[in-house]
């Protein structure tokens, strides 16, 4: 709306609605929600709209996003089809730490089924043991270790080993998750913890069942951060009791990023994924993924906070998703266990039933595996 004066101002709603069609824009929905922020790079990739330098040419920073014109959109891609998989990516990065590597926090995959009338989000463990390629471009020679350093390995820059690039991470990422699963990967969004919880708020927060007792390694009763001390932090903690709750922005991130409970990682796991469907929920009662048009105008108004890596256009995968329902997402625990213990601990790995879930998802029988083995679901 407009004052008096004539001095645009920026409508309340409008800005509510134009997180709410980054989410349900299907990759960038997942991408979102999956691990609690709000993307942090650019658009990249044929017919994004926004012109982008080859995932391995090395990038040290982000450059601003360029000036898109306004004009009509054109008409999404009705003929998309399915499967598509998109992996989604959540970075544990300290800007502030000259010559940081990013390491991959989170590691989720978003698997939609060639009718795009179902959808299924996994994990793989951070700490999984696979087989890392080599990448030339960022000097490394390939490995056998945790499928996180695949994000950090990747991001070397030679000659500027204080610049790394979270693109050229990503890359060698993709590939190794490829490997891994078989699964071909057509896009995927890397995501660091800033401002996921303006997102929620702006939704009106999410409803989450606490499964357990969780106590905040990070966060006071108030929110502040808790002090840095000896073997951790010091100070009052945040306790999430067991129950129906309801989470305000910061925290639906704290709950989300705790892993010292019993369960370890895994039950992280299953707390980003309940989240990210939780917010779904919030997102897909309203149907604006198959109004184009706004998607468009929220890519472009986004920039360079919006990361997008892949062949279609955003704003087709968003419409050619748009008639997925919250209850076609289904959620699933892969069970693993770790190799080695104490010092010989050496990593994650998935047992035969984690793996062959995958196996059955990659020749479309993914509901028919879930059925014989129910215990692989993910209650909401």
């Amino acid at each position: 709306m407009r004052t008096g004066e004539g001095v645009e101002v920026v409508d309340t709603e409008w800005s509510a609605r134009r997180r709410w069609l980054v989410g349900v824009s299907a990759l960038a929905v997942v991408a979102l929600l999956a691990t609690g922020t709000v993307v942090t790079a650019r658009l990249a990739g044929p017919g994004s709209g926004v012109s982008a330098p080859p995932s391995a040419t090395p990038t040290a920073s982000v450059p601003a996003a360029p000036v898109v014109t306004p004009g009509p959109t054109p008409p999404p891609v009705a003929t998309l089809t399915g499967p598509l998989t998109f992996l989604l990516v959540g970075v544990d990065t300290r800007v502030s730490v000259p010559g940081w590597e990013p390491h991959a926090d989170a590691v989720l995959i978003l698997h939609v089924t060639r009718a795009l009338d179902r959808a299924y989000l996994f994990s793989l463990p951070r700490d999984l043991l696979v087989d890392i390629p080599a990448y030339p471009a960022a000097g490394y020679r390939g490995g056998h270790t945790k499928l996180t350093h695949a994000m950090s390995y990747g991001s070397r820059v030679p000659g500027r080993r204080e610049q790394p690039s979270t693109a050229q991470g990503y890359e060698l990422l993709r590939r190794t998750v490829t490997d891994y699963t078989g699964l071909p990967i057509d896009a995927g969004a890397v995501l660091t913890f800033g401002g996921f919880d303006e997102l929620v708020d702006a939704v009106g927060g999410v409803d989450l069942h606490v499964d357990q007792r969780t106590a905040s390694l990070h966060r006071r009763p108030d929110g502040s951060h808790r002090d840095p001390g000896p073997g951790g932090y010091v100070g009052p903690q945040m306790v999430y009791e067991k129950g129906r709750r309801h989470f305000t922005g910061w925290q639906a991130l704290d709950y989300a990023r705790q892993r010292y409970l019993r369960g370890g990682d895994y039950t992280r796991q299953r707390h980003q994924q309940q989240l990210v469907r939780a917010l779904v929920g919030k997102i897909l009662d309203r149907d604006l993924a198959r109004q184009p048009e706004r998607v468009q105008q929220v890519v472009a108004a986004l920039g360079e906070m919006l990361v997008y890596s892949g062949g279609p256009r955003i704003v087709d995968v968003a419409y050619a998703l748009g008639g997925l329902r919250v209850t076609d997402l289904t959620l699933v625990g892969l069970p693993g266990a770790s190799v080695g213990r104490g010092r010989g601990y050496r990593g994650e790995q998935l047992t035969s039933v984690g793996r062959r879930f995958v196996t059955e998802l990659r020749a479309g029988r993914a509901e028919a595996w879930l059925a014989d083995h129910p215990k692989l679901r993910v209650d909401p």
